[in-house]
């Protein structure tokens, strides 16, 4: 499968990022673009890549639904074990990605060992307009470090409804980008600018990396 891989990843990176698109767009849609700038200047190695509806999609233009679910963990798990032998077993490996693709990394986290980290860029606790089908039951499986990094104004899930189950996210954090929707756009009066709020998305994830890999590793 054909990897999309940043700067850092080129000179034996430290710790890689493995990110995976949205239900909609593809790895290379302008915020997957913009992300990945965003995290390797904080000299984060990412590493994007497409589900193969998304490929199909791609080779005739024709728009699919996404795969079914263990397809697409099953294509995220290839690709977490051609990384895992590309960097090999002493860099930390971590999995996530943007919407349904946070929420693949998540599952596949929840039922496999040897995942270092999972970080989601604006998760979807559930369809907008449902916030009666919640989509963490899995959470508490997870035994890495979690991080979701969500628009406060993310209709998937707002900080009132999240925090308010927060007994059942396990050991998931979740930071806010105030005024970010689901792709991280502020309001209109809003003084930042949406990309203002993915290096922003960027400066958490940096932070969150830090507090789980050691400075000389």
């Amino acid at each position: 499968m054909e990897l999309i891989k940043s700067n850092y990843y080129q000179n034996q990176p430290k710790v890689v990022l493995i990110l995976a698109h949205g239900a909609g767009a593809p790895a290379d849609s302008p915020f997957m673009e913009e992300l990945a700038g965003a995290l390797d200047a904080e000299g984060i190695a990412a590493v994007r890549f497409e589900f193969p509806y998304m490929q199909k999609r791609r080779e005739d233009g024709k728009k699919r639904p996404p795969d079914r679910q263990p397809r697409l963990l099953e294509s995220f798990r290839s690709v977490v074990e051609q990384v895992r032998s590309e960097v090999g077993d002493a860099c930390p490996v971590l999995i996530g990605g943007k919407s349904m693709g946070g929420r693949m990394a998540s599952l596949l986290a929840a039922g496999k060992g040897g995942i270092d980290g999972v970080v989601c860029f604006g998760y979807p606790f559930h369809p907008p307009g449902r916030p009666d089908n919640w989509r963490i039951d899995h959470f508490p499986r997870i035994e890495c470090p979690m991080l979701v990094v969500q628009g406060t104004r993310d209709p998937f899930g707002k900080p009132g409804e999240v925090n308010e189950r927060q007994s059942e996210l396990g050991s998931c954090q979740v930071v806010w980008l105030e005024g970010g929707n689901h792709d991280f756009q502020p309001l209109a009066r809003q003084a930042e600018t949406g990309q203002d709020l993915i290096n922003e998305a960027a400066r958490h994830v940096r932070q969150f990396i830090e507090s789980l890999v050691r400075p000389d590793q």
